[in-house]
Formats: structure tokens, sequence, C-alpha cells
């Protein structure tokens, strides 16, 4: 690597299919130099909006078309970054319905869902991902798809339903899942959901599905299959808000789905 630059070491990674590398990369093959220097010559080469560095120690070549902003969409190197932090993931929420034709408008934001512990990520880093936490992935309720630069992994529809209620924080409240759901529910068979997928969730979450389902969206056909699962899993319902985010404590009652109706849904 004596008679290479940077530069073109970066060129040679890209002519051979590479669209990612790490510092430990860079410091392997360039064994002679500092690294601060090394550091100097990364950060030369975001400038100049040659790479972006979307992780500490990770970076990604920007591709032509991403050159004029400098900035790269998360699904060009998620599953490069996911294995680089050796840890498991899906594209989950909006990015995910997104992918089913779902989203109204196009997420600011990329949701990557992972396992704990939680990473050290700076938002000043990389503010465009949104990284969700679960205990484990449901591997069996993920589908993969070819993107420009390999594989990418996201949640089948009815995971995808489930997390949009679970984690509504993330995405701007149960208002906004019903509008996706709305849309998703093309998509969606909920007679694929099974105790396993129920064991990764929480009852209050499908609670509260069913009854977005059912009460505001009038798909009483899916509600319907949802909560014959439910029933067939064999797990008490205990009456939870709609939105754990209300105090109203005088809400109405929805006594199939054991729900507190707490807020109003638009």
């Amino acid at each position: 690597m004596k008679n290479l630059s940077l530069s073109e070491w970066i060129r040679n990674l890209e002519v051979h299919g590479f669209n990612t590398f790490f510092f430990e990369k860079v410091r392997e093959s360039f064994p002679h130099a500092s690294e601060q220097s090394l550091f100097n010559s990364l950060y030369r080469q975001t400038v100049k909006k040659r790479i972006a560095s979307v992780h500490k120690g990770f970076y990604v070549i920007i591709p032509p078309q991403y050159a004029a902003k400098g900035i790269v969409p998360p699904i060009y190197y998620i599953d490069q970054l996911m294995g680089y932090l050796n840890k498991p993931y899906y594209i989950s929420l909006l990015n995910a319905a997104e992918l089913f034709g779902a989203a109204h408008q196009r997420p600011q934001r990329f949701s990557v869902m992972t396992v704990y512990p939680s990473s050290n990520v700076s938002k000043t880093k990389n503010n465009i991902l949104e990284w969700v936490y679960r205990k484990d992935i449901p591997e069996k309720f993920l589908q993969t798809k070819n993107s420009e630069t390999g594989t990418i992994r996201f949640s089948n529809p009815e995971l995808t339903a489930i997390d949009l209620v679970q984690y509504e924080k993330h995405i701007g409240g149960l208002s906004r899942a019903a509008t996706v759901l709305e849309e998703l529910t093309e998509q969606t068979d909920f007679s694929k959901i099974s105790n396993e997928l129920l064991d990764y969730t929480s009852v209050s979450a499908i609670q509260r599905l069913g009854f977005i389902l059912e009460g505001i969206l009038e798909q009483n056909e899916q509600a319907d299959i949802l909560y014959e699962q439910l029933r067939i899993y064999g797990k008490r319902l205990n009456y939870v808000p709609l939105s754990t985010r209300s105090k109203n404590k005088k809400a109405e009652k929805d006594t199939r789905w054991k729900i507190y109706i707490n807020t109003e849904i638009e």
C-alpha cells in the first residue's frame, strides 16, 4: 500500500465492489502512517464528500448519485453497518411500512430495530438513524430483499403492524400508526400470527392493535382473526389504556379488547 494514497485506496475498494470500510482496515492497510494522520486524511475525504462517516470508525463510500448532498440513505449501508457492530437487526416501523408501499410520506428518520444493550451512537455522528431496541429479534417474522449493495432485512407486514402500535412513541403517536395501518392492512394476514410471535411482543400492544383495527379502521374481519389468535394464546386480558401518555381516568371502556379509550385517534 506504500504506492497508494488514501484516495486511491478508497477508489480501489469501490472498483472491487466494496461500498463501506472501517478504520481498522485503513490502519491495517497503512501500517506506517500515524493514527492521527489517517484520521486527518479521512476527514479531508469527508469534506470532499467522497466518503461519509456514519458511525464511529465506519465509513461509506458516497456513490455519484448521492455526492451532491453528501448524505447516503441508510438502506444503502445498514446491513454492512450492523455486521460491523455484530448485532442482529431489521428495518422497522415507518421504514418497513414504506417497503410495503404503506407510508404516506417518506419518514424523516430511518428506524432500525436491534437488541439490547443500547449502542452508544451519537446523534451528531448520524442523526438519520433511529435506534429502537427489544430483547430478542423474531427472526421467523422477517423478510429480506436485495438492495443496491446486498441484502436488507425488514419486518413482515404483521410484525410491522404490531411494532407500529407497540413503539408508537418513535413514530409520532397512535394517530400516525392508524394512518399507516389503514394502508398496511391491505397486506396483513393475522392468521399468520402464532404464539411464537406473541411471545416476542406485549399482549397490551395486541389489544391496542385490535381496538384500532376494529374501532377506528373498521377492519372487522382482520380484527376477529387477531382476537381469535389472542384467545388461542391463552393469556388473560387486563384493562390497559389506549394511550400510556394520557392521564384521563374517566375514559370509556372497550369490553372486547379491554381498552380504556383515553385518547382520540384521528
